[in-house]
């Protein structure tokens, strides 16, 4: 498959690295649920995350309908990367980069299903588990709610998943099945 369109595109964005990737080829694994479940505030208080995501087996079964996937990051740069207000605050340019890439795909005749760096944060509230997700075509859940484990695809595509204390390095996973 070729992918020269959306290479074309994707270059008119501040992406640092990406990669296209055979969604046979992305591991799923339960473990990386143990993050969330541990460590993460937002676990069971949103519609992007675990567990109103589903299983990892179900998240699995709907990453794998489409045969591909461009994983993507940027760049952003912290004064102080301990700082978690601050470093969230870097992640809404991601987020609209994000948004625009999904947009041309879809407008280029791709299905698309968008994962993202972080949590979905488009309300200041979710209303998670009272109704249903008030923005559900804008909402990307987290790829590691899915149970992805990413170091795996950043590792075997030679990109980059730490670049010191004063930089974040967000990322995107959109699935590809053409219309």
């Amino acid at each position: 498959m070729r992918f020269d369109s959306i290479e074309e595109y994707i270059t008119r964005f501040p992406i640092y690295q990406y990669a296209f990737l055979d969604t046979q080829d992305i591991e799923f694994n339960d473990r990386v649920r143990t993050i969330c479940k541990k460590e993460c505030p937002r676990y069971g208080k949103s519609w992007s995350c675990p567990p109103a995501v589903g299983t990892v087996e179900h998240c699995m079964e709907v990453c794998r309908e489409y045969p591909y996937a461009l994983l993507f990051s940027s760049v952003a740069d912290v004064p102080d990367y301990s700082d978690m207000k601050a470093l969230l605050a870097t992640k809404a340019e991601h987020e609209e980069i994000t948004r625009q890439i999904e947009q041309f795909l879809k407008d280029d005749a791709w299905k698309c299903y968008t994962l993202s760096t972080d949590s979905c944060s488009i309300c200041d509230k979710c209303s998670y588990p009272k109704r249903a997700c008030l923005h559900p075509e804008q909402m990307h859940p987290c790829i590691e709610s899915h149970g992805i484990l990413l170091t795996k695809s950043i590792e075997e595509n030679h990109m980059d998943y730490f670049m010191g204390e004063q930089m974040v390095l967000w990322f995107s996973l959109i699935f590809l099945k053409a219309v």
